[in-house]
């Protein structure tokens, strides 16, 4: 039996009138009588004859509405019951800048959830800018950023120290450079909007330097495919040391000292000013920024 037919003829009842059911269902009044009409013919009986009184029940209709009120009701509890099993999960969004989320925070998760087991946690992996559109629009609560957060709505916390490295091909015959040298170099490099582009940018401010200036020659928001064009001798590339660590001991990559060049940055977790943290997210702050993190990289 469909319930919403029920529901729409318990509720004419109550109201004693199709038109003021109609407006309490949000249902035009001949969309209200159709799906009267749908209810009887699903029960092969007149339920209700109209008047200008109102309606009034006929002896099977007495039947179904006796029996309606404890079907909506039973109706009502499951969607209760339901809801309270959804409230009672504790699921963790952490939504990570790519250099954190796809090299290190996956085995740091694992970890977590060894110890806290009733807690599900949810990854997702976008570019810095986009991990602060998701806060500032409640679409996560815990954010994790290369480099700190200008904006006075968001807080954040260091977690982890990380160097912008630049590497070439194994096959490079060279070790270090000098930054007018670094200017002739065929560099690859991350998106525009990118915070490692912009912290790369910053860095080159200080030795006066114009990034538009370098031999740029293509940018890509994948660090894999930088990496891959890299090994294969198509250009140098600035990438965190976290994410190339494992292509230099396996020597797929060479890094490349630049003299007079300080890159380092911090990795942070974000969260809204004046946020209160439910217990699981308070749990996963302490964590993430406690010895018992296990990043491996």
């Amino acid at each position: 039996m469909n319930l919403d037919y029920l529901r729409s003829f318990y509720i004419t009842v109550q109201c004693n009138s199709i038109s003021k059911a109609a407006k309490e269902l949000h249902l035009t009044q001949p969309g209200l009588s159709m799906q009267i009409q749908n209810l009887e013919d699903e029960v092969g009986a007149t339920l209700l004859i109209r008047s200008n009184k109102g309606v009034e029940l006929t002896e099977e209709g007495r039947v179904v509405f006796e029996h309606a009120a404890t079907m909506l009701s039973l109706e009502n509890n499951i969607k209760k019951s339901l809801k309270n099993i959804e409230k009672s999960k504790k699921t963790l969004s952490i939504v990570s800048c790519k250099s954190l989320g796809e090299y290190v925070l996956p085995c740091s998760i694992y970890t977590f959830k060894e110890i806290y087991t009733d807690v599900d946690v949810k990854l997702e992996v976008y570019n810095t800018s986009t991990v602060i559109k998701k806060l500032l629009a409640h679409d996560t609560n815990i954010g994790i950023i290369t480099g700190p957060s200008e904006l006075e709505n968001i807080s954040t916390t260091p977690i982890l120290a990380d160097k912008l490295v630049l590497v070439g091909g194994p096959d490079t015959e060279f070790d270090s450079i000098t930054l007018d040298e670094l200017m002739s170099l065929p560099l690859i490099l991350r998106e525009e909007d990118s915070t490692s582009r912009l912290l790369l940018n910053n860095l080159l401010y200080k030795h006066l330097i114009d990034i538009d200036d370098l031999n740029i020659l293509l940018s890509s928001n994948s660090p894999e495919s930088i990496k891959s064009s890299v090994s294969f001798g198509r250009g140098f590339a600035f990438l965190p040391e976290i994410v190339i660590k494992r292509d230099l001991r396996r020597g797929d990559l060479k890094k490349i000292s630049i003299k007079d060049f300080d890159s380092a940055f911090n990795y942070h977790l974000a969260y809204r000013k004046n946020y209160e943290f439910t217990s699981y997210e308070a749990v996963f702050k302490k964590f993430i920024t406690s010895s018992k993190r296990c990043f491996c990289y």
